[in-house]
């Protein structure tokens, strides 16, 4: 009843800050004093300050990229975040005098300051969702981030003259980044649009709070995650352009090691490798059908959890469980060691002999063993919540019809659970191809490695062992776009038979 008249009155009160802010914009235009601002300014400022934010992760348009000593990969977030980062090839100029550290730290301060002014900017394009009352304060936020944003533009031109006349210019090589003009104009359109519409948009009552609508609320709560995913899952794709030229690390991406195709052919037409992808293929491939065979195990262990009637002990158990989720690899691989070694806690109780933790037996059932006891708790957690949410009154009627234990678990827990375990089922089938590679790298041995030795591992090594990143790349790439085919194809079978989509 709380809940219900707390949701009520705010209901209420945005009603009447809607009613509030639509009375002021019709009296101020029949005044024709001032109007509300056109839809197309607020997309513009929107838009480009969003567009600002993203391109900070960009290496090619960083501001601060004024010097040939100064990593090309180097992006705006990377230089003011870290100054190591920046000054990493610098080394040998500041022992020789060729540049000194002093311009160096000014171009981080000045780097410092651009980034901040572009997150304050951004800011205020988020609090410019909101009614009459946000959007001035949003016009507040953006003048206080342009004057960080040309504060710290200025300091990088300083830097720039600075690395100019430098001592040894042949080798400083002094260059002006493109960035610093693109933010110019970025930070520009900025200006504008702020100024239109702090002139178009009337004042607020004093009444007025500061509110905002539910869906934009939502939006913003889901920024940060989406912003996440970008930096780590999207903006990563830019490292495919290596499976297009000949590389090396520490070699320049030039038109001269553009190879084309090369690489695509080269995974086909060479028997060996063919050879390998089957064999790593093969592994990876029995070792996700083993995990897929049995994932029902969490959704089993959250039943069986939810049914014990202790919460201490159900506490403990669910705790203890848990924890190994949060255990890395390595320490698992080291528990295993003490226990199934030569000199383990195996052979020292039983008096057996033998290796059982190296050999090259049952590895694919060894492995998922490991993980099932390192990951059972954590999954079982989503059906624990899955659980909770089941309607009570669900079972009280099945009690009333004399179902017992077993049959309200039968026809009540696992219908509720079962569209959650089909998502997660879904995802698996996804996933097929990405098992990861901490658990095998580390269990990983020359007596177990021709089953061991799954996709993600195997392009490891190709890349990082073997010095093949091109190719290794390629397989990445494939990798990615069969799993985005298998998952449409898995929610399309899901859509035929069970009516339902996760896309």
């Amino acid at each position: 009843m709380g809940n219900e008249e707390n949701n009520s009155t705010y209901s209420v009160d945005m009603a009447r800050e809607k009613e509030l802010e639509n009375q002021v914009l019709k009296i101020d235009k029949k005044s024709k004093k001032v109007r509300e601002p056109a839809w197309l300014v607020y997309a513009a400022h929107r838009v480009t300050a969003l567009l600002m934010f993203f391109l900070v992760f960009i290496p090619g348009l960083n501001p601060a990229k004024i010097t040939a000593l100064i990593s090309k990969n180097l992006s705006l977030f990377t230089s003011a975040i870290s100054y190591s980062s920046l000054t990493e090839n610098v080394g040998r100029g500041f022992r020789r005098g060729w540049v000194t550290e002093d311009s160096f730290q000014l171009l981080f301060v000045g780097a410092i300051l651009t980034l901040i002014g572009i997150i304050i900017i951004s800011g205020g394009a988020c609090v410019n969702l909101g009614n009459l009352k946000c959007k001035r304060l949003s016009f507040l936020i953006n003048i206080i981030g342009l004057i960080l944003l040309s504060v710290g533009l200025v300091i990088v031109s300083n830097a720039y003259k600075e690395m100019k006349n430098a001592a040894n210019p042949d080798k400083v090589q002094a260059e002006f980044s493109s960035g610093i003009i693109l933010y110019i104009v970025l930070g520009s359109i900025i200006l504008v649009c702020t100024i239109v519409e702090l002139l178009l948009t009337p004042l607020p009552p004093r009444k007025m709070k500061f509110e905002m609508e539910t869906k934009f609320k939502l939006f913003l709560m889901f920024l940060p995650f989406a912003i996440l995913a970008f930096i780590f899952c999207y903006l990563p794709l830019w490292g495919w352009r290596y499976s297009f030229f000949d590389y090396k690390a520490g070699d320049e991406l030039t038109s001269k090691s553009f190879v084309g195709f090369k690489w695509f052919k080269y995974l086909f037409q060479n028997s060996a490798t063919r050879m390998e992808l089957v064999r790593v293929l093969k592994n990876t491939l029995a070792m996700s059908g083993l995990g897929i065979l049995t994932s029902w195990i969490p959704l089993a262990f959250a039943v069986l959890l939810t049914e014990i009637k202790s919460k201490p002990f159900k506490r403990i158990v669910q705790t203890f469980t848990t924890i190994p989720n949060f255990i890395s690899w390595i320490l698992v691989y080291t528990v295993a060691l003490a226990i199934f070694s030569t000199d383990g806690f195996i052979n020292t109780i039983f008096g057996t002999t033998g290796n059982h933790l190296m050999g090259d037996e049952f590895t694919w059932l060894k492995m998922l063993a490991w993980g099932i006891w390192k990951g059972v708790g954590w999954g079982a957690i989503i059906y624990i919540a899955g659980i909770a949410g089941i309607d009570k009154q669900l079972y009280e009627a099945a009690t009333v019809d004399g179902a017992g234990r077993f049959q309200r678990i039968w026809h009540v827990t696992i219908p509720g659970l079962m569209p959650t375990f089909m998502v997660m089922l879904l995802l698996s089938v996804a996933g097929m191809l990405s098992n990861g590679l901490d658990q095998y790298l580390v269990f990983s041995n020359a007596s177990n490695m021709n089953h061991m030795e799954v996709l993600d591992l195997y392009v490891y090594h190709l890349g990082f062992g073997g010095g093949s990143i091109p190719l290794s790349t390629v397989i990445g790439m494939a990798k990615s776009i069969v799993s985005v085919a298998l998952l449409f194809m898995a929610n399309g079978i899901s859509k035929m038979v069970r009516k339902e989509s996760i896309i």
